[in-house]
């Protein structure tokens, strides 16, 4: 189902979570909407600009993110399993406690983003720019990042086990020591 953007602006609007299961939301413009909540399982948000949203609580599992812009977003808690997030900017966005079981994040931007508690096993995050992402006590078992940038990243707690870090840049990342998120 495709949405105008007069009706996108209506269903944003609506009170109470939003039942979004396949939309087509493909290059919708949705800077700070408040979809929180909100069940977006298999809904392509490939384009979409959702800088600033709230998706805190959102089920976005087996959702196509591809390029899209999700900076600075709350995905506090989201279910993101098995998303397809490759090449989305996720800078400075909040996905703790998300929940990002074989999520695609190849070639993604999360710089400064905090995924503190988040569980990405299985994750690939071949290529991904995490330069300053907070990943204290994320779980990364299995977890592809080979070739990533993990520039001073906060992996203090993180379970590495099974992980794929070659070729990555792991220059001045904190993985012991001070763990202070």
């Amino acid at each position: 189902m495709e949405f105008s953007m007069h009706e996108l602006y209506i269903l944003i609007n609506q009170p109470g979570p939003l039942w979004l299961v396949e939309a087509d939301l493909s290059r919708a413009k949705l800077y700070s909407a408040n979809l929180s909540g909100a069940n977006l399982t298999r809904a392509n948000l490939s384009g979409a600009n959702l800088t600033g949203a709230d998706l805190s609580g959102a089920s976005l599992s087996v959702a196509n993110l591809t390029r899209a812009n999700l900076s600075m977003a709350n995905l506090t808690g989201a279910m993101l399993s098995g998303a397809k997030l490759t090449e989305a900017k996720l800078n400075a966005a909040d996905l703790s406690k998300a929940n990002l079981n074989e999520a695609d994040l190849i070639g993604a931007e999360l710089l400064a983003a905090d995924l503190s508690g988040a569980d990405l096993t299985g994750a690939v995050l071949s290529e991904a720019r995490l330069g300053g992402a907070k990943l204290h006590g994320a779980i990364l078992c299995r977890a592809k990042l080979n070739g990533a940038d993990l520039l001073e990243a906060n992996l203090c707690k993180a379970d590495l086990r099974g992980a794929d870090l070659s070729e990555a840049n792991l220059s001045g990342a904190k993985l012991s020591g001070d763990c202070t998120p």
